[in-house]
C-alpha cells in the first residue's frame, strides 16, 4: 500500500472516530500529495512522497517557532500535534550523533578547515543522509565543527 493510501484510509478512519484535528491534519496532507502528483503529471513515488511530508513538517516547525514568539501557545501546540501525526508516517530520522559522526567525517574528507568550507560539507551531508537528516541540525553541527 503506498503512503497515499495509508494516509487516505487513516483519515477515513480518524473522521469516523471522529478525531476532527487527525482528520483535518491528513486532509490538508492528501491535499498537498494530489497537488504535487496533479504538478508532476504521474503518480509520486515513495521518495517524492516522503518529501512533500518532510516539507509540511518543516513548515510545520517554522510555524510552532513564529507562534511561540507571538505570545499563541494554542497555535503553536495545533502545530506540534499535526507534526506528531505525519512524523508517524516518515521514515525515522537519524540520531543528532550520527549526524555528528557523517558531518565530521565529511569535513575531514573535504578537508574544511573554516565556514568558508560550508558549502562543499553540507551538500555532501545531506547526500550521505539519504533524506534522513535534518537540515537544520546538520547545519549547527557544520558550524560548531568549523566555526
Amino acid at each position: 500500500m503506498s503512503l497515499f493510501d495509508q494516509i487516505q484510509n487513516d483519515m477515513y478512519a480518524a473522521m469516523k472516530a471522529g478525531e476532527k484535528e487527525k482528520a483535518t491534519a491528513l486532509r490538508t496532507t492528501l491535499a498537498k500529495l494530489k497537488d504535487k502528483r496533479i504538478e508532476k503529471r504521474d503518480d509520486l513515488s515513495e521518495a517524492e512522497e516522503i518529501k512533500v511530508l518532510q516539507t509540511l513538517v518543516k513548515q510545520r516547525k517554522e510555524s510552532v517557532e513564529l507562534y511561540e514568539k507571538g505570545g499563541r501557545p494554542e497555535l503553536a501546540a495545533a502545530e506540534k500535534a499535526e507534526i506528531d501525526i505525519l512524523n508517524g508516517y516518515l521514515p525515522q530520522m537519524m540520531s543528532e550523533e550520527e549526524i555528528r559522526a557523517i558531518v565530521q567525517s565529511v569535513a575531514e574528507e573535504v578537508g574544511a578547515t573554516s565556514m568558508a568550507d560550508m558549502g562543499e560539507v553540507m551538500p555532501e551531508v545531506m547526500k550521505r543522509g539519504k533524506g534522513l537528516i535534518d537540515g537544520k541540525t546538520a547545519q549547527q553541527f557544520v558550524r560548531k565543527i568549523l566555526g
